[in-house]
């Protein structure tokens, strides 16, 4: 008798369990819906005022035996995976994002088409310092195949009486060596006010590491039709290094490269520490080309081939380097960058790897 009693018993709290996992499943249903109406009005998806009712009407209406505390801790739980829930339509609807877009995103740089199998070298200075030396570097590259050439005119460091850059004559700089040897130039903007500066100077804006998350200035650099390379920062997630993409593209211009370019850890054998699994899972998550800046990622000359080896074995779009005609006398990051014997050493031996193809052919 007492065998079949329990049973039936069970049977009752089996029967309880389906309606149950019913109810949170239509629960869940309706609280994706309202996530959706949120989102379309720009509201927040959290709201503790509406959480705080719910919570005050569980306590109204519990008659035992739970406790209330234990029934609202429940519920709290309950309350948190719903928002996860949200928050995954979220991301699924990102414009950045591969489920939104399956095709690989090819950004035309001037005939260089990033993105969809091939991979590229970005290389030049860290700082346009003279006329003179970026037109030395531009000789070399040209030499070497490529046809993307970096150089910074706006420098933000670290010390605020280390070298800032030349600002908009270093833009001037990049302008003329780009028509002068046939390159396509990169470099960063730190101010909104100086998007427009770009699109006069520039072939492709950089958004630095410590500006990722400007968002004034992902947004104007979102609203011109200017390809934009962004680089990961410091500290950030992968989550938030896709949502500053988004901002970008939010704004109308898809033509994003994403930049991973070390992130900072406890580690101190290296400048910072390059996540290259980043890599792998940033092509997996969006559509956008991905490169991975090898000089800044490890702050050292000895690690560049390696490291670069390592960036396009698992599936980078390209790599950026650093090279200067005398790298002791650089006036910033002289310890990073590459001399041109370096430099050439650097390419052959990718090419030797089979990892990289030389583009030499294509020049001439």
């Amino acid at each position: 008798m007492g065998n079949e009693q329990l049973e039936e018993l069970r049977g009752q709290l089996d029967d309880v369990n389906e309606k149950l996992v019913e109810l949170m499943n239509e629960r869940a249903h309706l609280a994706q819906e309202i996530g959706r109406v949120k989102s379309s009005q720009g509201m927040n998806r959290f709201d503790p005022v509406r959480e705080r009712k719910m919570l005050d009407m569980i306590q109204e209406k519990n008659q035992g035996p739970f406790e209330t505390g234990t029934l609202q801790h429940l519920f709290k739980q309950i309350f948190k995976a719903s928002l996860e829930l949200q928050e995954d339509d979220h991301r699924k609807a990102l414009l950045v994002s591969r489920k939104k877009h399956p095709e690989d995103t090819i950004v035309d740089i001037n005939g260089t088409k990033l993105g969809g199998g091939e991979q590229h070298l970005i290389a030049g200075p860290c700082s346009v310092e003279s006329y003179e030396q970026v037109d030395a570097v531009a000789k070399e590259l040209k030499a070497q195949g490529l046809t993307l050439m970096r150089g910074g005119a706006y420098k933000p460091r670290t010390s605020p009486y280390d070298f800032q850059g030349l600002g908009e004559e270093g833009l001037k700089i990049l302008k003329a060596i780009s028509e002068k040897y046939g390159l396509s130039v990169i470099s960063e903007i730190v101010t909104p006010g100086d998007i427009e500066k770009a699109v006069e100077y520039l072939d492709v804006i950089q958004i630095g590491a410590r500006n990722m998350q400007n968002f004034e200035l992902l947004k104007a650099a979102g609203s011109v039709n200017k390809p934009v390379l962004l680089k990961r920062g410091l500290s950030a997630t992968i989550e938030e290094f896709i949502n500053a993409a988004e901002y970008i593209h939010s704004k109308g211009n898809g033509n994003i490269i994403l930049c991973e370019r070390g992130i900072r850890t406890y580690e101190k054998a290296t400048r910072n520490t390059l996540d290259i699994s980043a890599v792998p899972i940033l092509k997996q998550e969006t559509h956008l080309p991905v490169f991975v800046d090898v000089t800044h990622s490890t702050g050292r000359r000895d690690l560049l081939l390696p490291t670069a080896k390592a960036a396009l074995a698992v599936g980078a779009d390209g790599v950026m380097t650093e090279v200067h005609p005398d790298p002791a006398v650089a006036l910033s990051d002289s310890a990073q960058q590459m001399d041109f014997p370096q430099f050439s050493e650097f390419m052959n031996q990718l090419e030797l790897s089979g990892l990289y193809k030389s583009k030499k052919t294509a020049t001439k």
